[in-house]
């Protein structure tokens, strides 16, 4: 099947000049703001999704709800005292997961946390290390919560890790990896600082610094938001084009993921009114989905795959949409790669030299790594997101991720491209198709292989 020009042009119609994005942005980002999964705010949202998308006309809406542990932080406080006359306080905030802690220690800089620095740092036991989180130049490249680790097994009873951006900016980091069930927290207690903190932490090595940091970890109750656009012709397979609904603590996420939720939720509608308006509809059904508390370990991901897929029923392909005003679209980038001849066909029946990669290793940055975890083919957009950004979109788990970082202009040719995209994808024969994903075994050993590595993302 074909999706003819008519059908093209009426859909970038529809996606530019029918467009809700503004007011969605202004919802998200001005009325509602910050959305920590299990707050209030973050129920908000969900009520307010559940009704866009009763109103694009899908034939179902569900609110999937769950309970997780989340985690939440009451007081950061940290000052530094050089000697009786020279004090000064610090800028910090507690990595998320951190556990509360009192520390009253000397400092020790140990650079970017290699074993070779550690090592030069001499004894770490009970004191506070100073630690950048870039990586070393040259160096073989290693995660951040690793190098943690290694600062935790030296000894360290606290951690202060250098946040690389300037002009006094900090954010929200985690220090885990979603590849290594055993390592779901912080090796130990963690806290940001800015990167002019840090310079005057090193200008004065002899200094003791004082940390309170008091934190906790409730259980709460959450949602997933799943809206259904039923295949005429295959009905029981199934796209996924998904999104996380949620931000951190304090930012209203106008790029993190106020972007993606909005292109969820304008694919949904373009590709509703499709149906009505012209009588096109998806071969195979279109499930819209948006995720709650990725930003605590990829929760609301998780639980919808695990509640509606397993090794008889998977998607044909799940798209994961994050962090939209980065910088436009290029493409698709998958976990696997027997899916990338088709997908590249696709694509270049659209005519906009969209290409498809596939990634070096299995990303567990976002929502789509639940899927790729289990074998089930998942995607998500390629984009300048790690590096060429757009200098306005460069905010991240951040207050001033806010609304003006949300790029609209391109939003809307992303939501048409996707439209294009998921309507083209549903219409593909089965026969067509390659073989669901990889097996589970394989994916597994795949992703113990890949443990501690850093995930090339260009």
């Amino acid at each position: 099947m074909t999706v003819s020009a008519d059908v093209d042009r009426w859909i970038f119609g529809e996606a530019w000049t029918g467009s809700q994005i503004q007011d969605h942005v202004t919802t998200l980002c001005d009325t509602i703001g910050p959305r920590w999964s299990g707050t209030q705010a973050e129920w908000q949202t969900i009520d307010y999704i559940r009704s866009v998308m009763a109103r694009c006309g899908l034939d179902r809406v569900e609110v999937e709800e769950f309970d997780f542990v989340s985690w939440s932080w009451s007081r950061a406080n940290a000052w530094v005292l050089a000697d009786q006359a020279d004090r000064f306080d610090l800028d910090i905030l507690p990595f998320i997961r951190c556990p509360s802690f009192r520390v009253d220690a000397q400092i020790v800089d140990v650079g970017f946390g290699t074993q070779r620095e550690i090592d030069k740092a001499g004894p770490l036991n009970g004191r506070v290390a100073i630690m950048a989180m870039a990586h070393e130049p040259f160096s073989e490249p290693i995660p951040p919560a690793y190098r943690l680790r290694q600062v935790a097994a030296a000894g360290a009873s606290a951690a202060i890790v250098i946040d690389p951006k300037t002009g006094g900016r900090r954010e929200y980091h985690s220090a885990h990896d979603s590849r290594d069930p055993d390592f779901d927290h912080p090796p130990l207690p963690c806290v940001a600082a800015t990167r002019e903190d840090a310079a005057r932490l090193r200008r004065t090595p002899a200094a003791r610094i004082h940390i309170d940091v008091e934190t906790a970890a409730p259980r709460v109750q959450s949602a997933n938001v799943h809206g259904v656009l039923e295949g005429e012709l295959w009905p029981e397979e199934d796209l996924v084009l998904g999104g996380h609904h949620d931000t951190v603590f304090g930012t209203p996420g106008g790029n993190d993921n106020s972007s993606g939720t909005i292109a969820v939720l304008e694919t949904a509608r373009v590709l509703a009114q499709l149906r009505k308006t012209l009588g096109t509809r998806p071969g195979r059904s279109i499930h819209f989905v948006t995720y709650a508390a990725e930003e605590q370990g990829f929760q609301g991901a998780s639980q919808f795959v695990t509640s509606h897929y397993a090794a008889e029923h998977r998607p044909r392909l799940a798209l994961n949409l994050d962090e939209l005003s980065a910088g436009p679209m290029k493409g698709i980038v998958l976990g696997f790669e027997h899916l990338r001849p088709l997908v590249q066909q696709q694509l270049d029946t659209m005519g906009d030299g969209l290409a498809c990669h596939v990634m070096a290793q299995l990303d567990n940055s976002s929502d789509h790594f639940p899927y790729l975890r289990r074998g089930m083919d998942a995607a998500h957009l390629w984009r300048w997101r790690f590096r060429s950004r757009h200098a306005e979109a460069d905010f991240h788990h951040e207050p001033a991720d806010t609304a003006d970082k949300l790029n609209v202009r391109e939003l809307k040719e992303y939501v048409a491209q996707m439209s294009r995209l998921m309507l083209r994808l549903s219409q593909v024969e089965p026969g067509a198709w390659p073989p669901l994903g990889v097996s589970t075994d394989d994916a597994a050993a795949r992703v113990e292989a890949e443990r501690g590595s850093v995930v090339r993302v260009f």
